[in-house]
């Protein structure tokens, strides 16, 4: 799904999915996005727009990818979260892979984080010349220490060996955040929400401002007054979900966690009423044997907004 850039209701489209589909056959061992035939390529260079790397959850179904969103600023890409198959989603997304050089993690859940070491020496391989910089929770500092140090061997090989591998691209400053102001440069600020995720001691959402949108991602959570409050009739609100009908059917432990952990669809359209975002992404979804259309008139139901339910690779 695709708009232009603009700060009322957007008008979402289908996503490239089918030209991107046919346009990766052309990647071969060394090629980057950027060598993609041009007219293949969604036009990021202007304003703001929302990718849906990978809407998926720990389950591994083969038609969704870990969890990652990236927010594309004027060609610049700010990634959400590093799931199973964040770099393969990003040349899909036909992203300068190079260029790749920023995440910030709402939490340490493995399927948020999985992707990580693919984060950081994907981009590298293929000619990052800078540190990844990495923002995130408290003990994101010892992640990724450990991943450097899990792969030294292979840096040793790309950097001492035969291959040409420069000596920065691999390197990682990770910062560990409070809620707040986290980022900022000329395109875009970031903000750090607090929310609350099962037994987590620290888990965020973010708020993207840029110079023509407002962008909330909920990350994992409970339905959240931070998430209501950052909102405020945001532009687009990326939010988790799952199905209230099919989790009255799960086994009692199973619903002690979830409700405890993520946001049902009656939560959520109670959110979405008092947070009032012009568009609203369903990401992250349980569905349990739910159809996707089934979800969305769950949510529907109980708020009259516009909903959509965010497939890998849509783009708003």
């Amino acid at each position: 799904m695709m708009t232009g850039p603009v700060s009322t209701a957007p008008a979402p489209r289908r996503s490239y999915r089918a030209i991107l589909a046919s346009a990766l056959g052309l990647l071969v061992w060394g090629c980057e996005a950027s060598n993609v035939a041009q007219t293949s390529r969604p036009d990021y260079s202007q304003g703001t727009h929302v990718v849906l790397l990978g809407t998926g959850t720990p389950n591994a179904e083969p038609d969704r990818s870990g969890t990652a969103v990236a927010i594309v600023v004027n060609g610049n890409v700010y990634l959400v979260d590093a799931g199973p198959g964040v770099v393969r989603q990003a040349a899909a997304a036909m992203f300068h892979l190079p260029r790749l050089s920023i995440v910030f993690i709402t939490h340490l859940h493995s399927d948020h984080t999985v992707g990580l070491p693919d984060l950081m020496y994907t981009p590298w391989v293929l000619g990052r010349d800078r540190p990844l910089e990495v923002y995130g929770p408290p003990g994101i500092g010892a992640m990724t220490d450990h991943l450097l140090t899990a792969y030294q061997q292979d840096v040793q090989v790309r950097t001492a060996g035969l291959e040409p591998a420069n000596a920065e691209g691999y390197k990682v400053d990770a910062r560990e955040i409070e809620p707040g102001v986290v980022y900022q440069d000329d395109l875009v600020q970031v903000t750090a929400l607090p929310v609350q995720h099962g037994s987590w001691p620290y888990a965020f959402g973010y708020r993207f401002d840029t110079a023509d949108r407002s962008i909330v991602i909920s990350g994992d959570a409970v339905p959240s007054d931070a998430v209501v409050a950052h909102c405020a009739g945001c532009d687009v609100l990326v939010h988790e979900v799952y199905s209230q009908t099919s989790f009255e059917r799960r086994a009692p432990i199973w619903q002690q966690y979830h409700s405890g952990a993520h946001t049902s669809t009656v939560e959520l359209a109670e959110l979405a009423r008092r947070a009032q975002p012009k568009l609203l992404v369903l990401y992250h979804q349980l569905l349990w044997g739910t159809t996707p259309d089934e979800l969305l008139e769950e949510i529907r139901a109980r708020w009259n907004g516009q909903v959509v339910y965010g497939r890998d690779l849509d783009v708003y």
